[in-house]
Parts: structure tokens; C-alpha cells; sequence
């Protein structure tokens, strides 16, 4: 099994800790890829720079030409995945819902500890998007910024167990990490707290294994049919930059080469 993971920003060196963190999740036998978009921001903290990653997320998707067999998209609270169920026939999962999925295996309520508190709201429109927010005790923010997580990796345990504390007096049972960035801090901030804590991307990567080993994938009935065919212009941006002439999705892809 070969799964792609997909960091949202354009950060190489957050993009080697999120395929870090999914190699050590992945069972023996799967194939981690990881990469990034070709442009757009270097880290994401708002709808902004949200929607542009989307679009960057999407362009990068439509002129891979390696095969896998599902998709982990590993920003938290980030919009494009619908598109990415459009545009592909293999799975695809986002580490949101899936922290937020197997926190609930684990725990009545779940709480979520990010980054900026203007990353809240956006969170929370996700998790009410997928119907998750019922059983969450809150989402609260470390202050941190995104690119501030790799600076000092003491201090940005330390923040992020403190914060997560606070959460769990709100009542979270478990906790979970909502960033990318945050990948592999798991253990360490599990064993400062006491309860168990959800890494997105190796909670996702687990859902990707399960999901693609039985053989299943997104529905196409409705919600996610095929994007119809039509002129797009000057886009993938990624060809036009390269010299490439442009082309329109017109078939999803994803198993086979020439995404």
C-alpha cells in the first residue's frame, strides 16, 4: 500500500516531520510519499491563506504523476478535501476528522489544542461541517504560529501541555493536536497530562490503511462526482509555471500515473 500525505504549506522541513510521524505510524508493508504544494504560503493561519493552500493543495494533486492508493491531507481545520474527493478515486482523509474520530474511540469528550487562537473559529466550522463538534469540550490556541513549533521544540512542548491542561479541566478526556506542525509531540505531551493524546497524521494514516485495505473509497453518487468538464483558465498553475501547456481534470485519478 502506497499512501500519500500531504503537508498544506509550502514548508519543506515541516513537510520530513509529517512523513516522519506517518512512516513510524504506518503499518509494515505501506509506502509513505509526502510532499508540499509548489506554491502558495509557507504556513497557514487563517481562511486566507486557507483557501489559497486549497487551490495550491489541488493544483499539485492534478499534475502528480505517481500512483498511490489513498490520501492524507495534513492540515487541521483547512478547507479543499471535498475538492480532493472530486478530483481523485482513492481515498481520502483529512487529520481533523480523523483525530477527531479516534478520539472519540477513546474518550466521552475530546479537546482540541492548537496554534493561533484565530484558528479556533476555523476548527470549529470544520468540526460542525463533519458533525463532530457535539463531543468536543473545546479548542483552545498555544499562541504559537506554525513556523514557531520548529523553533524550540522544549518550549513548544511545554506551551501545548499547558494549554492541553487547561482543556482537560474544561472536561476532555483525550486531547488532540490540531496542527501538522505539532506531528510526533504526541508521547511526550501524553505523558505530562496523563490521558491519552491524538496525533492527526498517525491517527490518519491508520484510517487510510483501514479504509483502502477493505477495498473502499469515496462515494460518487452525489456529493462528490466527478468535477464536470469545462475550461479552466491558465490552470494547473503548476504546468503554466513549469512551461507546460494547461489541461483540465476530466476522469477522476489517483491509482494511476498522470494525476
Amino acid at each position: 500500500m502506497r499512501l500519500l500525505v500531504m503537508n498544506p504549506n509550502t514548508t519543506a522541513s515541516m513537510t520530513a516531520a509529517i512523513r516522519a510521524t506517518a512512516t513510524a505510524a504506518a503499518a509494515p508493508g505501506t509506502e509513505i510519499l509526502a510532499t508540499e504544494p509548489l506554491w502558495g504560503p509557507e504556513s497557514i493561519e487563517g481562511h486566507f491563506e486557507g483557501y489559497l493552500s486549497a487551490a495550491a493543495v489541488l493544483d499539485r494533486l492534478a499534475t502528480l504523476d505517481t500512483p498511490f492508493d489513498a490520501l492524507v491531507m495534513a492540515g487541521f481545520g483547512e478547507p479543499g478535501r471535498e475538492g480532493a474527493q472530486e478530483l481523485l478515486d482513492v481515498p481520502v482523509l483529512d487529520i481533523t476528522e480523523c483525530a477527531a474520530q479516534m478520539a472519540m474511540l477513546l474518550g466521552h469528550a475530546y479537546g482540541i489544542v492548537t496554534t493561533l487562537d484565530r484558528s479556533v473559529p476555523q476548527i470549529r466550522d470544520r468540526l460542525l461541517t463533519a458533525g463532530l463538534l457535539q463531543r468536543c469540550a473545546g479548542v483552545r490556541g498555544t499562541g504559537l504560529g506554525v513556523l514557531e513549533l520548529e523553533e524550540d521544540p522544549e518550549r513548544t512542548v511545554a506551551v501545548i501541555t499547558e494549554t492541553a491542561r487547561a482543556v482537560v479541566r474544561g472536561g476532555a478526556e483525550v486531547i488532540c493536536l490540531g496542527c501538522g506542525g505539532m506531528a510526533g509531540l504526541q508521547e511526550r505531551v501524553a505523558a505530562e497530562l496523563g490521558v491519552p493524546v491524538v496525533d492527526g497524521v498517525a491517527a490518519a494514516v491508520k484510517f487510510a490503511e483501514a479504509v483502502a485495505g477493505l477495498g473502499l473509497t469515496t462515494s460518487t453518487g452525489r456529493s462528490f462526482a466527478s468535477p464536470r468538464p469545462k475550461a479552466i483558465g491558465s490552470w494547473p498553475l503548476s504546468r503554466h509555471l513549469a512551461g507546460v501547456g494547461s489541461a483540465v481534470p476530466t476522469a477522476r485519478s489517483g491509482k494511476t500515473s498522470g494525476i
